[in-house]
């Protein structure tokens, strides 16, 4: 791996960006602000290089629309940049350093004549073959003997542009040390005499309100002349080499990255990514097929009477974090987010934040995986529904959904079932909802007869669509003291999931329901097993049906008998000599049948004609 000078500011800055930059390898979208300053920097360096129109067009090419701003900054380009070619000395620019540990580019490097110091001088008279006391000698001043030589060595001023106000920051940079350090390395016979930082200052004035473009673009012209180009001189310190070293060895041996957080992540590019957990990111899996009967997650809707035992049996699950909108969390241990209300009050002035906006709040943090938890609980869904119809109510200004009855129960059922989705696709072990049973309404039955329907106390269309994001749908029942957990599912009591159990009921018990779980699980995955083997074999059936078809089709009409054989392994032509036969005999039974049909009708027809008289 090569190591770049600016792969290893990153890490220090961030272990975390840097992991996401250069690991993970993941890119991120243009930014579209006009000061942005790798785009400006990257003109600055081809402008100087090359020329100004260069730079402008390379500079436009980076955004989709060009506004005013993006001409106030061209015009700061338009200026700085003959400017500082004017006072530049030639050389070559862009000059790759490179080896198999290290890589970098040095902006402007300008081949030099050196006159040698008293140390260079000394150097050199101590390396000499005479030995002698000359009068080149400690001068400073090559003799011919070293004048002469086949491979002298060749002197550089090393350049590196940046466009910035902050001087000071560049003083302590490791970038030009190893920039000396590895191109000496690479290129023997050769030394860099100095090194120069070239710092081209940025003008930041805003344009006023109270003036126009035109006077704005004035005043940013005086700004500009006010301006001046500065030199900032480096000497070199192998210090500087071998704590980058230690660093690199650090960031090649890190395994953790951890976030380094301040006042820097404004100008991260991964700041929504990292802080506010928004991914745009898609990774493909592995093409690879997964084992269906491993259980990863398990998901889970647990409906019941009241003190039914609900929260008490998901308290059990591992690692558990409670939503909690009922307050019902006195007799379990259990961390919990109360989703309520929350009102401020400063001053005169009331701020309310909706239990809604609480619960999604909850959601998004959760999304972010930064916890242990390993069971998330929803203790109770309904209510969760009912707070997100009040925060609708209020977005909508209404106060219940006939007053919009085009939109809003669509609009409030659409926003909690998208949602609840988010909630239901978290990578947690467990996710269970728990709701109250709903025993107040009665159906007719085909006969006549009423009975009452048990279901969760949740609005059907709603209950519905949660059937379907779950596992089981299953049912607590207290009797006395003993409760038991149901999985029955009829047109009286609701139920449902996409796993089908093989009892109808057991204690509730959290080891025997995960025996029941995994059973059910395994069951799921033999039936799709042999429905899979059974699409195979049909499918196997039509290609050769298609395969004997074709064959067929490019062969003459004896060569396709030939090779067809029935189903004793007897030869078709055989067969079809056999069923020739057959229907000759058949068909000489058929004419000798009329024969005797007709002689038997004879005398019913002489009958006949006598009766006429005839």
């Amino acid at each position: 791996m090569q190591i770049s000078h600016s792969r290893v500011e990153c890490f220090e800055g961030c272990p975390h960006r840097y992991k996401l930059r250069y690991i993970d390898k993941y890119g991120t979208l243009k930014p579209d602000n006009a000061d942005n300053p790798l785009f400006l920097g990257t003109a600055l360096h081809t402008g100087i290089e090359k020329d100004v129109k260069t730079a402008i067009e390379e500079y436009f090419a980076q955004y989709p629309i060009i506004t005013d701003e993006h001409i106030n900054e061209a015009i700061k380009l338009e200026y700085q940049i003959p400017k500082v070619k004017s006072i530049l000395p030639q050389g070559e620019y862009e000059v790759q350093i490179k080896d198999e540990d290290f890589i970098g580019f040095i902006d402007l490097l300008v081949p030099v004549k050196h006159e040698l110091t008293l140390e260079e001088m000394d150097e050199v008279c101590d390396n000499c073959e005479k030995n002698c006391d000359c009068n080149y000698a400690n001068s400073g001043i090559l003799c011919k003997k070293m004048m002469n030589q086949t491979n002298p060595t060749k002197y550089y001023d090393l350049y590196d542009f940046k466009y910035s106000n902050n001087v000071y920051h560049y003083k302590d940079s490791p970038q030009l040390h190893l920039y000396k350090y590895y191109f000496e390395k690479t290129h023997p016979g050769t030394k860099i005499r100095n090194m120069q930082f070239v710092i081209v200052p940025k003008v930041g004035i805003r344009q006023k309100k109270t003036e126009t473009l035109s006077e704005f673009r004035q005043r940013l012209d005086e700004e500009l002349k006010k301006t001046e180009i500065k030199f900032l001189n480096i000497d070199y310190n192998p210090e500087y080499v071998i704590d980058f070293l230690t660093k690199t060895k650090k960031m090649l041996e890190e395994t953790e990255f951890k976030k380094n957080e301040s006042w820097l992540c404004g100008w991260c590019e991964y700041q929504e990514y990292c802080k506010k957990g928004y991914d745009y990111f898609m990774n493909l899996p592995e093409n690879k097929r997964r084992n269906i009967e491993e259980i990863n997650k398990k998901t889970i809707w647990l409906y019941g009477s009241p003190f039914s035992g609900k929260t008490t049996f998901a308290n059990k699950f591992p690692d558990p974090l409670m939503l909690n909108t009922d307050g019902n969390i006195k007799f379990v241990d259990a961390p919990f987010i109360p989703i309520r209300d929350e009102v401020k009050v400063t001053g005169r002035m009331t701020q309310r934040k909706f239990a809604w906006e609480v619960f999604k709040e909850a959601i998004a943090e959760l999304e972010k995986k930064e916890n242990t938890f390993k069971t998330i609980i929803v203790d109770l869904l309904e209510d969760t529904y009912e707070h997100c119809r009040l925060y609708m109510y209020d977005q909508m200004g209404i106060t219940h959904e006939s007053d919009d009855s085009f939109r809003a129960w669509d609009k409030v059922r659409t926003e909690f079932l998208s949602t609840l989705k988010r909630l239901m696709n978290l990578d947690y072990e467990n996710i269970i909802l728990i709701s109250h049973e709903d025993a107040s309404k009665d159906i007719t039955k085909r006969g006549g007869d009423k009975i009452t329907a048990i279901k969760p106390n949740l609005q059907e269309k709603a209950a519905n669509k949660v059937a379907g994001m779950v596992d089981m749908v299953a049912r607590i029942i207290a009797d006395d003291n003993k409760r038991t957990l149901s999985f029955k599912s009829d047109e009286v009591v609701f139920g449902g999931g996409r796993l089908t159990t093989s009892v109808n009921e057991i204690d509730l018990d959290y080891d025997t329901f995960l025996e029941v779980y995994e059973e059910a699980n395994k069951s799921a995955a033999a039936n799709l097993k042999s429905e899979e083997k059974k699409e195979e074999k049909t499918t196997t059936r039509k290609k050769a049906k298609v395969t004997d078809e074709e064959e067929i089709k490019g062969t003459s009409i004896k060569e396709a008998i030939s090779k067809l054989t029935s189903v004793d392994g007897k030869n078709i032509e055989e067969q079809i000599q056999g069923d020739e036969l057959t229907e000759s005999r058949n068909e000489e039974k058929a004419i000798e049948e009329p024969k005797e049909e007709k002689k038997e009708e004879a005398p019913k027809a002489t009958r006949t004609r006598k009766r006429r008289g005839e």
